[in-house]
């Protein structure tokens, strides 16, 4: 069960998780996106979790205050695609088109997040389905459907099915670091873990794969401080 409480002036939105599992109160406040949440042990009450929360404000206030501000999409804004910064400019256009600095999208600052994030989820499933069909012909095996999301928890996942899902926002970092997610969520079709033999199979796909995996760790967060 999920709930969310306000802590403090201003308040901040905190989600709450009611775990079986917990068996104390654990508090996250998410570097990717600055979510707050608490994990509550199942017989944990309301009260104990406001007198936790308050007790934590100062704490939670001070981590907050380190999160980088988005970037909301807009004309004048800049956001980077395939890791290459492009300017949001708006000119006599009907469609959005990329060029190689500057994104142009039709007039219309109300719609501009709108119309720049479907250009680019066409862009990712167009490269992830490119890559990943590349990546099973060199295995040697077939995936099943290929979605694409925004996911704030992982960059990709391949289900038992074959089926394999990927985060669009892949499409704003370097065209390696899509590749690399690709490899390796293909690879999970020959090894559904991450055991020395998984990573074989991503080394086979993908031999300068460490690089990449060292980028989306160090930056990948920063890829959800654009706002659409």
């Amino acid at each position: 069960m999920v709930d969310t409480i306000q802590l403090g002036e201003p308040p901040i939105d905190v989600l709450l998780k009611h775990s079986a599992r917990a068996r104390r109160l654990s508090l996250r406040v998410s570097g990717i996106d600055g979510r707050v949440s608490l994990t509550l042990p199942r017989r944990a009450s309301m009260g104990e979790a406001q007198d936790f929360l308050r007790a934590k404000e100062d704490w939670i206030r001070k981590h907050l205050s380190k999160q980088p501000d988005a970037t909301l999409i807009a004309p004048g804004a800049q956001i980077p695609v395939e890791g290459r910064p492009r300017l949001i400019a708006e000119t006599r256009t009907r469609t959005v088109k990329l060029m190689d600095d500057h994104i142009l999208i039709p007039p219309g600052e109300d719609k501009a997040g709108a119309r720049v994030r479907a250009f680019l989820k066409t862009m990712a499933r167009d490269r992830l389905v490119q890559a990943s069909e590349k990546y099973s012909t060199n295995l040697g095996r077939p995936f099943g459907k290929i979605s694409i999301r925004d996911t704030r928890s992982r960059w990709g996942s391949c289900t038992s099915e074959g089926n394999l899902m990927y985060s669009w926002r892949l499409i704003l970092a370097p065209a390696h670091v899509l590749d690399y997610v690709a490899a390796h969520e293909v690879a999970h079709l020959a090894e559904m873990n991450h055991s020395a033999a998984f990573w074989n199979e991503v080394a086979q796909l993908m031999p300068d794969y460490e690089a990449p995996r060292r980028w989306l760790r160090t930056h990948g967060g920063g890829l959800h401080h654009y706002k659409f």
